[in-house]
Parts: C-alpha cells; sequence; structure tokens
C-alpha cells in the first residue's frame, strides 16, 4: 500500500462513506418505491433494491478494511500491514451485474423468449467479471493486459445483443418509455465502459498513490451511476408504461380483491 497525504486518504474514505450512504439510502427508495408500480413492474424494482443492498454491504466491507489499512503517522498515512481487500467490489460484482441486465429485460416485460435472453445476458455478465478478477490481482503489467482483454469479450457481447436483439423491442415501445429505454441502455454502457478505464491506469503507466486514489474514486463513482442511478431509471421507465397503458396501482389492487368466479 502506497503513503497517502491526509487529503487523499480522506478523499478515499470519505467516498466510501457517501456511496455507502447513498446505497443505502436507495434501497429505502426502491422499496418502498415498489408499491408505487403494477405487479407486473414490481420484479424489476426488487431486483434493484437487492442489487443496491449487495453492494451497501459489500462498501461498507471496504470501508472497513481501508480504514484498517492505514494508520497515521508523522502528518501522512502509511500502511499498517493489515491489507485492503478490494476483492470485495468483485463479490459484490459478480452479484449485482447480472442483475442489471435482468432489470432491464423484466421492466420491459417481454412477451417471448425473455428468459432465455437474460440467461444469456447474466451469464456473459458473471463471465466478464469473473474473468477481470485474475487481472486485478495481477503483479504483471502484462498478465493484467491479458485478463482484462478477456473479460472484454463478454462485456462486447453484451453491448451487441442489447443492440441487436433488444434494439426492435425498444424501438416498439410507446415514445416517452422509448426515450428511458435508449437512455437506461446508454448509461449501462457509459457505466461499464468506466470500469476498463480504471482497470487500464497501471496498464498504461499510472501506478502508485495516484493510481490506487484514481482506481478507488473511479470505481465509487462508476458504481453509484449503475446502481443507483440506473435503479431510478427503471423506476422511470415503469411508471411510463404504466401512464402509457393506462394502468394504475389501485386499478391492480382492485383487480387482485375481486372475488373468484365459482
Amino acid at each position: 500500500m502506497p503513503e497517502l497525504s491526509i487529503g487523499e486518504y480522506s478523499l478515499v474514505y470519505n467516498l466510501f462513506s457517501f456511496t455507502f450512504a447513498t446505497m443505502f439510502a436507495s434501497f429505502i427508495f426502491f422499496v418502498l418505491a415498489r408499491m408505487q408500480l403494477t405487479p407486473r413492474y414490481r420484479m424489476a424494482m426488487v431486483m434493484s433494491a437487492i442489487v443496491v443492498a449487495v453492494a451497501g454491504y459489500h462498501y461498507f466491507r471496504i470501508f472497513e478494511s481501508w480504514e484498517a489499512a492505514y494508520v497515521l503517522q508523522d502528518g501522512v498515512y502509511v500502511a499498517s500491514g493489515q491489507p485492503f481487500n478490494d476483492a470485495y467490489r468483485y463479490v459484490d460484482w459478480l452479484l449485482t451485474v447480472p442483475l442489471l441486465v435482468a432489470e432491464l429485460i423484466a421492466v420491459m416485460t417481454l412477451a417471448k423468449g425473455s428468459g432465455w435472453l437474460t440467461a444469456r445476458l447474466a451469464g456473459a455478465a458473471a463471465l466478464m467479471v469473473i474473468l477481470g478478477y485474475p487481472g486485478e490481482i495481477a503483479t504483471d503489467v502484462s498478465a493484467r493486459a491479458l485478463w482484462g482483454f478477456l473479460s472484454t469479450i463478454p462485456f462486447v457481447y453484451i453491448v451487441y445483443t442489447l443492440w441487436t436483439e433488444l434494439g426492435p423491442a425498444i424501438e416498439r415501445q410507446p415514445g416517452t418509455v422509448k426515450v428511458l429505454l435508449r437512455n437506461t441502455r446508454l448509461l449501462l454502457l457509459a457505466t461499464w465502459g468506466f470500469y476498463p478505464i480504471v482497470y487500464l491506469l497501471p496498464i498504461v503507466g499510472v501506478t502508485g498513490s495516484t493510481a490506487l486514489i484514481a482506481i478507488q474514486v473511479g470505481y465509487c463513482i462508476a458504481d453509484v451511476a449503475a446502481k443507483c442511478g440506473y435503479g431510478v431509471m427503471i423506476y422511470a421507465i415503469a411508471r411510463a408504461k404504466m401512464t402509457a397503458n393506462n394502468e394504475s396501482v389501485m386499478d391492480s389492487a382492485d383487480t387482485a380483491l375481486m372475488p373468484t368466479p365459482a
């Protein structure tokens, strides 16, 4: 662990705290917002709540690990001898990244083939994370580059599928829903595309405290956008679809309460 100034250490410390708080607040919002949706859209919101709950737990553990990894000595933060466990991120991503693509498909309420499509995209998302981890912990730049390249293959497959297979389904949606789905798909691409940029920093020669700070700050920003911001977009899509289809929560509640014919 490189030596850090008070400002560098505090930047990461405070950003971990902010990210954990944002995940926690998003969880509360998604749980409450679920009841503002009709039943067929609620599963997407449940998945959003699970994503930020899992991420919030892991950010709390990352926060604890960061705090234990450094001690203040003579006005600077030096390694305490306790390892900083950044593997929590990959455990988090392995659980949450497949759910992110599943959310998008769930909120679209596709009539046919959605199960197989979700399985393919979720599997590719999990493979992307699994292949990226060996490079993250590699000390050799060439090994990091190799695993980064392998991890990019399922990422490209996901992007290709989102544009070629989901594209026609998106174009058939009502006006506002179509725009929101396009923007959500772009948000997914932009946030996921940010991770490889951060991943490449040591490969292009950014090392020491600069690399450590940039990686931690970059991953935090990307995670907030990819999980909290994305979940809000999923909620907005569901509400827009309800409006377009003249659906209301009260109507669905009334239907559920109707007696079943004998």
